[in-house]
């Protein structure tokens, strides 16, 4: 894809500047062996860039990269490593990018921006926000997952949104804010410009220092906004679901911005107005006081066809929508938005009415695949229920038939789950998917009987199986549904996809949830929530102590189901077929040598974390561990997930790596905690002796 214009204010957005051909001596030698029939590959890539955190606008986490193969996989060294703890860092989830010689991501939970050297991790320069209440009062401090980047009359912007909810444009060079970009903010500290208060437009009264009243809602960012074609659309989140026990918030609007300005260009209402499409799905007028709906994880976008791919969260209060009956469009949904306009070309709601947190934790992924004979746009999303929902990207056409299924009612007073709910008829669930007695650990008996035990107080079901409250006429103590909140694809393992083959590379867990709902009064006496003033009829007791708290435990320590505890899934989007699935890494030794299965094969169980992942164009790369908990890097065969190589690193990636090359030097950057750890094939020395 070739970079955008964005008419005559010259702002583009790069979503794939993927390579620069060198020139002199190099270039003759090229040519020369292209000559000879030699595939020289390599030689052509001086630079390869990797300029969102998904690696490209469509968010593949692929690479055209050939340096790094898996003849030389075992090769690799440490070649630097950056450590964050003079910025608080902790979390790991922010993926840099690599745009025009330089790294860029952010790091702690002031969500410092820094500029790096590629070659030596050097920080080149850093910028922080001044303090707010704003800031101090944010959820998602150290959440940030990246920046955004695009050039700005032929320079280089840097784009991050704040925990505070500011949208901040830095000079990539200087990391200076940006001249004649947005407006003053009225708070001592920041600059004169450079700067959006994004509250400014989402229609609430505020305090450019303390944000929004908590008693009327919150909002804070966790990802990045993304620019496309000279527009910088943003997101947000809000109060973790979970945390919630009253019914009032403010909405998870989504907003754009001029990216050579900072003008407002639009705002899209994800819980629709009177007279918008999807209104009549909050009955009880439910959308006048509710909120979230929050677009918190990455965006995607097809510059081409000018569409911006938001995926949502569920509206306010996570396992009780009592208060707010109907479907609750756009919750838990992806919505396809025009960029220039923010009007909706299309939209799927992945789950009605949401009762069980499973909003979309992870960016779509968008691949060009053959469908019936024709090459098309397809996007792609992972969920947490284990099911890949495939459609055309440009039409929002599903890529196989989504049927509404038959799902359970909802036992709860007051509430109203929805009667069905969307199954894609292709791929099949790709992970845990509902929980029966046959799914539950099996090696012997006796494990078995101890699990079928172990959940006798606990309400099993197929997948949506709906949350229960205490004092339920079944006598179970709650529901256990699988998988949970925190199965299926989640934050820490974003989907990878091959744009050459058109097959999509999910990982997944294999983990429940376990809720007992309890009034909203007693919730209160637990944690409380600063959001509105009338408490739910019911909501989680996930601060309780005593009944209702906990979930239940095999008595061996053995997971309660079957392996593979995490796994990696081939599809293929050209034919919806599963092609493959492997374990996650090894089996711990705390599985593998546990008493109960002494002198049983249990074969391959995997980590029971997900897998950190890119896609080459010899191999998919991901991080894991063995055994012992040694960290590792290892090589699969793209087509049948055969291990081709693995290599020891110095420590455990979380959420997500990516590769460029510089000076014709390919890279992989692992996230590792508070560090970014840089791998190639030459180490620090020779890094360095070639510059």
């Amino acid at each position: 894809m070739t970079t955008e214009q964005a008419g005559p204010d010259t702002v583009r957005s790069v979503p794939s500047r993927n390579f620069r051909a060198p020139s002199g001596t190099l270039a003759t030698l090229m040519q020369a062996a292209l000559l000879l029939g030699v595939a020289t590959v390599s030689l052509a890539q001086d630079s390869v860039e990797w300029t969102h955190l998904g690696g490209n606008a469509h968010h593949t986490r692929s690479t055209p990269a050939t340096n790094i193969t898996p003849e030389n996989f075992g090769e690799l060294k440490t070649a630097w490593v950056w450590d964050g703890a003079s910025f608080d860092a902790g979390s790991g989830r922010a993926t840099p990018s690599y745009v025009d010689g330089k790294l860029f991501t952010v790091a702690g939970p002031r969500r410092h921006v820094v500029a790096m050297d590629p070659a030596t991790g050097e920080t080149l320069w850093s910028y922080r926000e001044p303090n707010t209440f704003r800031w101090e009062y944010s959820m998602r401090q150290d959440y940030g997952k990246g920046v955004a980047y695009a050039e700005v009359d032929g320079k280089g912007v840097v784009y991050i949104i704040s925990p505070a909810f500011f949208l901040t444009a830095l000079d990539a060079d200087t990391g200076a804010p940006l001249e004649g970009f947005g407006e003053p903010v009225p708070v001592e500290g920041f600059a004169q410009t450079g700067v959006v208060d994004l509250l400014a437009h989402l229609g609430h009264e505020y305090d450019p220092y303390y944000g929004i009243p908590k008693e009327v809602g919150y909002v804070t960012s966790s990802s990045p906004p993304i620019v496309v074609n000279g527009v910088v659309v943003v997101g947000n989140s809000a109060e973790q679901g979970y945390n919630q026990s009253r019914i009032e918030n403010i909405p998870g609007d989504i907003l754009a911005f001029d990216a050579k300005t900072g003008d407002f260009k639009w705002k899209f209402n994800v819980i629709p107005r009177p007279g918008e499409f999807g209104h009549d799905t909050w009955e009880n007028d439910a959308w006048q006081y509710t909120g979230d709906v929050s677009p918190w994880a990455p965006l995607s976008a097809d510059p081409e066809l000018g569409l911006v791919y938001i995926p949502t969260n569920p509206p306010t209060v996570d396992y009780y929508g009592g208060f707010s009956p109907g479907d609750n469009l756009f919750g838990t949904s992806l919505i396809a938005l025009d960029v220039e306009t923010g009007e909706r070309r299309w939209h799927f709601q992945l789950v009605h009415h949401d009762i069980w947190n499973y909003d979309v934790p992870t960016a779509p992924v968008l691949l060009d695949v053959t469908h019936n004979g024709q090459r098309i746009p397809a996007v792609a999303q992972a969920t947490k229920q284990t099911l890949l929902f495939a459609f055309n990207r440009e039409t929002g056409e599903p890529l196989w038939p989504i049927e509404e299924r038959p799902v359970p009612p909802s036992l709860v007073p007051g509430e109203a789950a929805s009667p069905t709910q969307p199954f894609p008829t292709r791929p099949p669930a790709y992970d845990l998917n509902g929980l029966t007695v046959d799914d539950l650990i099996d090696w012997t008996p006796e494990l078995r009987q101890q699990a079928i035990a172990a959940l006798a107080d606990w309400q099993i079901g197929p997948l949506y199986n709906p949350p229960l409250h205490r004092d339920n006429d079944l006598g179970k103590r709650g529901a256990y549904w699988c998988p949970g909140g925190g199965g299926g694809s989640n934050i820490t393992g974003p989907a990878a996809g091959d744009p050459e083959t058109g097959i999509i590379y999910v990982t997944s867990q294999a983990a429940c949830s376990a809720v007992q709902l309890l009034p909203g009064e007693e919730a209160d006496l637990r944690y409380m929530t600063d959001n509105g003033t009338t408490t739910t009829g019911v909501t989680p007791a996930r601060y309780a102590n005593g009944p209702g708290a906990g979930a239940p435990r095999h008595p061996s320590g053995l997971p309660l189901w079957k392996p593979p505890y995490s796994r990696i899934t081939a599809i293929d989007l050209n034919s919806g077929e599963i092609l493959w699935y492997i374990p996650v890494g090894e089996t711990p030794d705390r599985i593998k040598n546990n008493p109960a299965v002494a002198g049983i094969d249990i074969g391959n169980t995997g980590t029971g974390a997900m897998a950190p992942m890119m896609v080459t164009p010899s191999m998919l790369v991901y991080a894991g561990e063995v055994s012992d908990g040694t960290p590792h890097l290892f090589a699969i065969d793209k087509q049948t997930g055969r291990e081709l190589a693995r290599v020891q690193v110095p420590a455990t990636s979380r959420y997500g790596m990516m590769s460029y090359v510089h000076e014709g030097e390919q890279y992989i950057i692992l996230q590792t905690g508070s560090k970014l750890t840089a791998m190639n094939l030459h180490g620090p020395v020779a890094t360095a002796e070639a510059h």
